[in-house]
């Protein structure tokens, strides 16, 4: 510890013991009342330092950082706490969320996804299927103008929109495939081009 640190660890214990002592006169007569207030207030501070201590882990866990774009041309991925990998992707400008899910054909956009980037599924072509999880669902076939990932574009990129009930977008080995190297290590996706 520094001079100027021991010095104000100091100065706030003197603070503190003046504001303590005067609390303690001001209610010496109600003192049990009073330890119990300031034991309350002991734990709501040691609380609020323990979560500024810890807000580095706890942002990591609750908000896991997006993507990071290296020099190298390498997308780097962190692992999300439910084990899956997420990007964020511009599609003809619109910022979607998509699950990387190399068990998947194509790149799935849900019906809500395809109307935030101008499609309109109401008047697409189910024509497709595609086997899931859940069973064979119909799927409409398009063809995305412009997919920004960092510093990576690609244009009239085909995809398809499911037609049934999906949570969330699935970026698949369609996609996935523009890149020269796929490698999970170290709970974290590396995308090279």
């Amino acid at each position: 510890m520094s001079s100027d640190q021991i010095a104000q660890l100091i100065y706030l214990g003197l603070l503190v013991t003046v504001i303590a002592g005067y609390f303690f006169m001001q209610n010496r007569l109600k003192l049990g009342k009073t330890l119990q207030m300031a034991g309350i207030w002991v734990l709501i501070f040691i609380g609020a330092i323990a979560g500024v201590g810890l807000w580095q882990d706890i942002r990591s866990t609750v908000l896991p950082q997006q993507a990071a774009f290296v020099d190298s041309g390498e997308i780097v991925v962190p692992r999300a706490r439910d084990g899956h990998y997420y990007l964020n992707i511009n599609i003809n400008g619109e910022p979607i969320d998509f699950v990387v899910d190399t068990g998947a054909t194509d790149i799935v956009l849900t019906r809500a996804d395809a109307t935030r980037i101008g499609l309109r599924p109401e008047d697409l072509n189910f024509l497709g299927q595609a086997m899931t999880a859940n069973g064979i669902v119909q799927t409409a076939m398009v063809r995305l103008d412009e997919m920004e990932l960092g510093p990576f574009t690609d244009r009239a990129v085909r995809a398809s929109v499911n037609g049934g009930e999906m949570s969330q977008s699935l970026l698949g080995m369609s996609y996935l495939q523009r890149f020269a190297s796929i490698q999970i290590a170290d709970n974290q996706l590396v995308l090279t081009r």
